[in-house]
């Protein structure tokens, strides 16, 4: 495949190609079943009823943020995978009968998809029934059994958690049963958090209640690294060699998921937090379709490709000669990688520092990282 020209709104194209994701190993929870290795397991409830249109801003420019968090933890020096479920409630155009409640994706790896899913939620007048969503949360999802994999709701909303027919109770029963923790996130003042019980429901869940002003805007803070961070995703997807009858297919879906994101996540730290996502081997993998990542898993599949697959300017090429470009290619990849990671350090620093020096307003995203650096303990987790 000739290598991508660079675009004059490079930030654009290299914005949510990070969701590199495209291709993930399984994203369907059905082909998750349980092993040794630990997980991590985030399901995501968030209100969607009128007033919370800040909570939704919010949650799609967190997640970047919370999965660099997560990519950071490691059990016994094993890497865990993370799966992340999303549900929204709270939507009057859902089932009534089903406690206006709809379930947007399973466990997946797949950020790409989950982002896309993220970006078209809006707000609905609805009824709010917490314990409702926790209860389907906890019973249609594929919850690992491993005892030391980190299993986490966070919901997040207003109006009281007692509503509906199922109660927070019940709910959290299947939590204790299933070891999942449940972590509440009132959009609001505390003491009215407190008033309408949303302290109960991590109180029972064995969880953390915070609160937040979900129509505040985060930090956003620009770092002297991010333009280089930013530039770096182009040079990384310049790395590609797609192959196979689908490669034009998933690559194709991967720069159109670049686009998305630039138009979405319009501040460079969260850009940045995608590019180094985007950049980590643990996190994003694409042997279906990339055959610098596909010889790492099989080194022998050039001598068994179909040459007809690659881009013109490969497909004529000995297998001899196309071995010694992906091992070029590889090289190229790890080095940039290397690179991304470097300034990454540098700019969580700096960024740090900022922090302690400003306010920081309390959102979804900072209530997260607070609580996931605060939990993963809980299961021998630590985060490096």
């Amino acid at each position: 495949m000739p290598r991508p020209l660079r675009r004059t709104a490079a930030v654009c194209s290299l914005l949510l190609s990070f969701v590199i994701l495209q291709s993930p190993v399984d994203t369907d929870q059905s082909k998750n079943k349980s092993n040794n290795n630990p997980k991590i397991q985030i399901a995501i409830l968030l209100d969607v009823s009128s007033s919370m249109n800040g909570l939704i801003d919010q949650a799609k420019n967190q997640l970047w943020n919370m999965v660099n968090i997560l990519s950071k933890v490691r059990c016994s020096g094993v890497v865990p995978k993370i799966e992340i479920a999303l549900y929204e409630y709270g939507r009057s155009a859902n089932d009534p009968a089903g406690g206006y409640i709809k379930q947007i994706s399973v466990f997946t790896n797949d950020l790409d998809k989950l982002f896309s899913e993220l970006i078209i939620l809006k707000t609905n007048g609805g009824d709010e029934y917490c314990g409702h969503v926790m209860y389907n949360s906890l019973t249609q999802l594929d919850w690992d059994t491993v005892g030391n994999s980190y299993k986490v709701i966070f919901i997040a909303g207003n109006e009281s958690f007692l509503q509906g027919n199922i109660s927070f109770t019940e709910a959290c029963e299947k939590a204790k049963q299933k070891g999942v923790v449940v972590n509440t996130i009132y959009c609001g003042e505390r003491s009215k958090g407190i008033a309408e019980h949303w302290d109960l429901g991590a109180e029972c869940g064995n969880g953390s209640f915070s609160n937040i002003d979900h129509n505040a805007k985060p930090l956003s803070i620009k770092s002297p690294y991010d333009d280089s961070i930013i530039r770096l995703k182009d040079s990384l997807n310049e790395t590609l060699i797609v192959y196979g009858i689908e490669g034009r297919h998933y690559y194709n879906s991967m720069m159109q998921s670049d686009t998305m994101a630039v138009y979405n996540l319009n501040d460079p730290t969260k850009i940045t937090q995608y590019v180094i996502v985007k950049a980590n081997s643990n996190l994003v993998s694409n042997p279906k379709w990339d055959l610098v990542d596909a010889i790492e898993k099989n080194p022998m599949i050039i001598d068994t490709l179909d040459m007809n697959t690659l881009d013109d300017s490969l497909k004529n090429k000995s297998r001899k000669e196309l071995k010694q470009i992906v091992k070029q290619r590889g090289f190229e990849r790890n080095h940039i990688r290397a690179r991304i990671v470097e300034l990454s350090i540098k700019q969580e620093k700096y960024i740090k520092a900022e922090k302690e020096r400003l306010k920081e307003p309390r959102t979804l995203e900072s209530e997260i990282e607070k609580i996931i650096r605060e939990q993963v303990g809980r299961v021998k987790m630590k985060i490096e």
